[in-house]
């Protein structure tokens, strides 16, 4: 019976496999196996510098625009493990220790190593795993699981369908998260290059460039500037209305005149004398149907949470959180639709899921799949909720504040696809003595989805044009009055969350989930170069001075974009090379170089001069000397913020410990005891007190 090493990606992925498979080690199927994790990523590409030959060293680790475009046959591709600072205790960590424990674990015996981290659309969980395995030097056979949710069911037919993926140069998700990998790794050229002319031009920001980051900064930038520009142009025209308010009026021609609209209203009343009542006539009935909106992604999600307050970074911690305790589906899918193995696993829960969120069983009467929602083709399938269906929604706040809103739009979502079409009248009518004055109105006739959820309102972009007839009602004429309409020209849509993401997914840029991710990366910490507020996005300097930076530029671009995403796809399905992949980085670099450096010409034009940067002055804590050890030393006589008293300065003179209230850099209160002593920080030697080392448990 061979004997294996499951490699999970996070802690509780782990957890779910023990879960599934009876514990951390043990037997199934025909195996024996042991569970281990990483944490994400352990490894990470070197610097430019750090992965080119000596001679090279200098050339890669300058900003200058003259030594770019990099040859990206120079790298090594070469690995190292991850830095970073635990934000709980402030020490920097290094992944080293992960790597050393995987190591020895696997010289266990084991006769193969299989990958069981996220099966990722972008090839991420594989390139992920594989980094981990290079840096174990295993050699032995690799197997990989593809689970399409952490689900005990899900985990299980993984296990039992096992594949070989020894040779990762013929694993096309490794291929295709590799090549991801190192684009975006070239694409920081375009971040020296944008920084760099920015700083020239007096703007010291860094500009991050990307694909989809530039994208999105962009049109957040084109969109604020049709606002900050937009010119209110009113117009007159003549149109007709019923005595139950239907509004009659002429089909709008394509272009932007419109021959019977008039800029005064002089014009308009001219032209209204000529009108006169009409009786409405040809008065049509169509009776309707509409199918339930598609199954929401996560960027379909955030944009209808965002207007609640919640921004897309919580959205994407929450989410995951919930997905890891399986009461919702895979969050990084690509599936707008749902498979009938998946449809048929969720079916027994629907009366469960639908008492959690208030929807009326009666209406739940289609439990068939609709073809339009249930494909065969597919893999994690849409986002909808998971196996395990919690009492209340209220109990979700406990995996994030958007907890309870998120299942309940996921849920509601779901179900409408269980509920009938809704069904309606579609009235059209015209007028006798003006024929091309129509009207046209739909009438409820049956809600049925619509009373569950409806998606499609959910997602629409408000586009500034209103509906003269949605909120009409009663009986179409007899007959119908001229009157004089004042209109103007559409003012701009804000920049909303809601807005970005149907652009985004008009273009088919990116996943639902690439889209969340970036929005939110983009909102994050001191470089923001974005601020998401209740779903309005507005820039930050850095992201004016990003998005100006990439005009006319290929990065920018939707239409390249799109099609560099669709290079990964094929890099991974081998109908393209690597190299031809990284070769479009290079091409991207060549053009948007000289067209970066001439933007950034326009930063003081278009922006203002730049903002000095205010340095805030250097805290200096008052020093104190005094005789210690026999010897006369200098040291700070405050601490942490608290300020040594003076019988507190004698007792640290004579070596005494002393002890006060202080609190951790998380703002947790503690007692502080120490005493003075001798230390070093970056190979200097200073005296001050230092704090006692936290007693062994």
């Amino acid at each position: 019976m061979p004997n294996y090493l499951i490699l999970t990606e996070k802690p509780s992925a782990a957890a779910n496999f023990g879960k599934a498979l009876g514990g951390k080690s043990g037997s199934f199927d025909n195996f024996t196996y042991t569970i281990t994790n990483l944490r994400g990523h352990v490894m990470t590409l070197k610097d430019p510098e750090q992965m080119v030959a000596e001679d090279l060293k200098k050339q890669y680790k300058s900003w200058l625009i003259k030594h770019l475009p990099w040859r990206l046959g120079d790298f090594s591709w070469a690995r190292t493990y991850i830095k970073q600072r635990n934000l709980r205790t402030g020490k920097i960590e290094s992944t080293k220790k992960l790597i050393d424990d995987l190591k020895k674990e696997s010289k266990a015996g084991f006769d193969a190593i299989i990958i069981a981290t996220d099966t990722d659309p972008s090839g991420e969980g594989e390139l992920l795993a594989w980094e981990a395995l290079d840096a174990i030097s295993w050699r032995g056979q690799v197997l990989r699981a593809n689970f399409m949710d952490e689900s005990t069911t899900g985990i299980q037919k993984a296990m039992r369908q096992l594949r070989d993926v020894s040779d990762k140069m013929a694993d096309g998700e490794y291929i295709k998260g590799e090549s991801r990998n190192r684009w975006d790794f070239a694409s920081m050229q375009l971040t020296r290059i944008a920084t760099t002319s920015a700083k020239k031009a007096g703007f010291q920001v860094v500009a991050r460039e990307g694909r989809l980051k530039s994208v999105i900064v962009w049109r957040i930038y084109q969109q604020l500037e049709a606002i900050k520009n937009n010119v209110k142009t009113p117009f007159f025209e003549v149109k007709f209305k019923d005595p139950a308010g239907h509004i009659f009026g002429r089909v709008t021609p394509q272009g932007d005149v419109v021959p019977w609209r008039f800029s005064t209203k002089v014009q308009a009343e001219q032209d209204i004398a000529q009108y006169h009542n009409s009786a409405v006539v040809n008065e049509k009935h169509q009776t309707r149907t509409q199918a339930p909106g598609k199954l929401l992604d996560l960027a379909g999600l955030a944009s209808i949470l965002a207007p609640r307050g919640f921004s897309s970074k919580e959205v994407l911690s929450t989410y995951q959180k919930m997905y890891e305790a399986q009461v919702v589906s895979y969050p990084r899918t690509e599936d707008k639709t749902v498979t009938p193995d998946q449809f048929n696993d969720l079916l027994p829960l629907v009366d469960r899921i639908a008492a959690v969120v208030g929807v009326d069983l009666s209406l739940l009467t289609h439990r068939t799949p609709r073809p339009t929602h249930v494909k065969a083709q597919g893999a994690h399938g849409a986002n909808r909720p998971g196996e395990n269906v919690p009492n209340t929604t209220e109990s979700l706040s406990k995996y994030g504040a958007s907890g309870p809103a998120i299942y309940d739009v996921l849920a509601k979502n779901y179900l409408a696809m269980l509920a009938e079409d809704y069904v309606y009248d579609h009235v059209t009518a015209n007028l006798q003595d003006y024929p091309d004055f129509k009207t046209a109105f739909n009438v409820p006739i049956r809600l049925n989805f619509k009373l569950v959820y409806d998606a499609q309102k959910a997602i629409k972009v408000d586009d500034g044009e209103e509906d003269e007839n949605n909120a009409t009602k009663g009986k179409l004429g007899p007959d119908a009055t001229p009157y004089l309409h004042e209109g103007a020209n559409p003012k701009p849509q804000v920049p909303t969350t809601k807005w970005i993401m149907a652009f985004l997914e008009k273009h088919n840029v990116g996943t639902g989930a690439t889209r969340v991710a970036t929005l939110s990366e983009m909102a994050r910490g001191t470089k923001a170069m974005l601020s998401e507020k209740r779903g309005k996005l507005d820039l930050t300097e850095t992201g004016n001075v990003s998005a100006i930076m990439v005009k006319d530029t290929w990065i920018a671009s939707p239409k390249i974009t799109k099609r560099l995403f669709e290079m990964m796809d094929q890099v991974g399905q081998f109908e393209m090379t690597m190299t031809q992949v990284l070769d479009s980085a290079t091409k991207v670099v060549e053009h948007d170089l000289p067209i970066m450096v001439n933007n950034a010409q326009s930063l003081e034009d278009l922006l203002g001069k730049p903002k000095p940067k205010v340095r805030k002055p250097r805290k200096v804590s008052e020093k104190m000397t005094g005789t210690w050890q026999g010897q006369e030393i200098t040291f700070a006589r405050e601490w942490s913020g608290h300020v040594f008293t003076d019988d507190e300065l004698q007792k640290l003179l004579s070596g005494a410990e002393v002890s006060f209230p202080a609190k951790s850099k998380r703002g947790k209160p503690y007692t502080a005891v120490g005493k003075l002593a001798k230390q070093t920080f970056k190979g200097n030697t200073f005296y001050g007190f230092k704090l006692n080392p936290k007693p062994k448990k």
